[in-house]
């Protein structure tokens, strides 16, 4: 049974996957605590401390198998997380509880832990970018030659493709393909710098040897599966490093934002649909209505990373010197959320690209609609071929296209352009002729071979370097 009788947040329960609030559950977060406390006592020991063998087994004994009831208790007492998991830890290993956590300060586990969790969640995140980006792609292929009416400032534009339009969502996650894998790349370890950064308890284990405090961060860093750790920090890691990581995310958001604005809007004009499942209710009042709320809710936590990302901007400015703890409640709920969301972002990403319903023949109906306007430039250069001059068939052509724009917009009835220019002698028609001139594939430009080009280009390769990360799929909980 849940608990109902106290708070619990959405980004816990209603909208990521189990893999990402695995990955931010304590279970994750204090068994990290315990292979640091090894892959330090290891080090140590290879560098010439006084650890047995015996006692770093008996650490590997216990890894797994916390002792919350005993941290909790203690926790009371001390009012201090970290020592209080030393102490349980300790409990069950008598033989090595003198040697855990030697000379370490707090955020040897604390901040090396978020280092872990922010990479593995990361790589969570990229994989299910990929996904998405595969998705589309897919849509985009399928659709490449699909006219339809283009837009900017959302009037009535030159006409594009369905495909190509699709390319444009998809430049955007590539973009942030690209951020996450740079940032993903640059993540390092902490390492074990002490209580100001300096090494200083490392100095006195180690009887004053540089080398071998440089040896113990590098043997850390590649136990827990990194290549090296930050060369300088105070008692933290830089918290700017928090702040260029939930930029990625905000970036994810911003790409997923911009696309569920375009699939609303095409749900609105019945151009394309998000999937809407057969006992789905679009509304408690209208029983005909089929709300985009997966889009919708898409754009809502994607208005939350992005404002969430200031969080860390404001914790990375205001540290004091070589660390103060007003980082740590914030941090604590600023990137864990933060990942939460963009997790639930993709899944619905994932789930609305596997399902979009194209609708040719409202597209059509759309796009005819406006192209005897976008068309009056071809027909007027065949009339100038034909002999026609050109300033008085410009003058003829706006003349009777802001007659048949004031019969749409007055009237409410169908744009009459090309009856009004084939009943015009001025331009030598017939109607006959001019239908053959409104063909919307004549007016897409390069769109087909543009998306084309891209996929072959671009998206194709990009997929098959990371083949080994498809096949997702995301299913949306409520």
């Amino acid at each position: 049974m849940p608990n109902t009788s106290e708070y619990t947040s959405p980004l816990s329960e209603r909208y990521p996957s189990k893999d990402m609030k695995f990955l931010f559950s304590s279970d994750y977060k204090f068994r990290t605590w315990r292979r640091l406390w090894i892959a330090l006592a290891e080090a140590e020991k290879e560098l010439g401390l006084d650890i047995t063998q015996e006692q770093i087994d008996e650490l590997k004994a216990h890894a797994e198998d916390i002792n919350y009831d005993v941290a909790k208790a203690r926790e009371k007492e001390v009012r201090h997380d970290v020592m209080s998991h030393v102490y349980a830890y300790g409990q069950q290993c008598p033989s090595a509880k003198g040697i855990i956590h030697l000379g370490a300060t707090s955020c040897y586990v604390g901040d090396n832990t978020d280092m872990i969790i922010m990479a593995q969640a990361l790589k969570l995140i990229r994989r299910k970018l990929i996904n998405a980006i595969a998705q589309l792609a897919d849509f985009a292929e399928e659709y490449k030659d699909l006219p339809c009416l283009a837009y900017t400032h959302y009037q009535a534009a030159q006409p594009t493709t369905v495909g190509k339009r699709a390319t444009l969502w998809l430049n955007d996650l590539v973009m942030d393909l690209g951020d996450l894998d740079y940032v993903l790349g640059s993540l390092r370890m902490l390492g074990s710098k002490g209580t100001t950064g300096t090494q200083a308890s490392f100095m006195e284990l180690f009887g004053g040897d540089h080398e071998k405090c440089k040896a113990l961060d590098q043997k850390i860093a590649q136990k827990m599966g990194f290549d090296a750790c930050y060369p300088v920090s105070g008692q933290t890691y830089s918290r700017k490093v928090d702040s260029r990581v939930l930029n990625v995310l905000a970036g994810i958001a911003q790409s997923a934002h911009k696309f569920s604005n375009d699939i609303r809007l095409l749900q609105h004009q019945k151009e394309v649909e998000e999937p809407f499942e057969k006992n789905q209710i679009g509304s408690s009042a209208m029983a005909y209505k089929r709300n985009p709320m997966r889009s919708e809710r898409m754009a809502s936590l994607a208005n939350y990373v992005m404002a969430d990302a200031m969080n860390p901007q404001i914790t990375a400015a205001t540290q004091w010197f070589e660390r103060t703890l007003d980082d740590s409640a914030n941090k604590r709920i600023s990137v864990s959320e933060a990942f939460l969301a963009t997790d639930s972002i993709l899944e619905l990403y994932i789930n609305i690209t596997s399902g979009l319903v194209v609708y040719p023949k409202v597209i059509e109906a759309h796009l005819m609609a406006e192209l005897p306007f976008m068309a009056t430039e071809n027909i007027m250069m065949d009339a100038v071929k034909a002999g026609g001059d050109r300033q008085e068939l410009h003058e003829r052509i706006r003349t009777l296209s802001m007659q048949a724009a004031r019969t749409v917009k007055e009237e409410g009835k169908p744009n009459d352009l090309i009856d009004r220019i084939a009943a015009d002698p001025a331009f030598g028609v017939t109607k006959e002729d001019l239908e053959k001139v409104l063909k919307p594939a004549n007016y897409v430009g390069r769109a087909p071979r543009q998306t084309e080009e891209y996929l072959t280009e671009v998206i194709r390769p990009l997929l098959a370097e990371n083949e080994a990360d498809l096949g997702l799929t995301a299913e949306i909980n409520v």
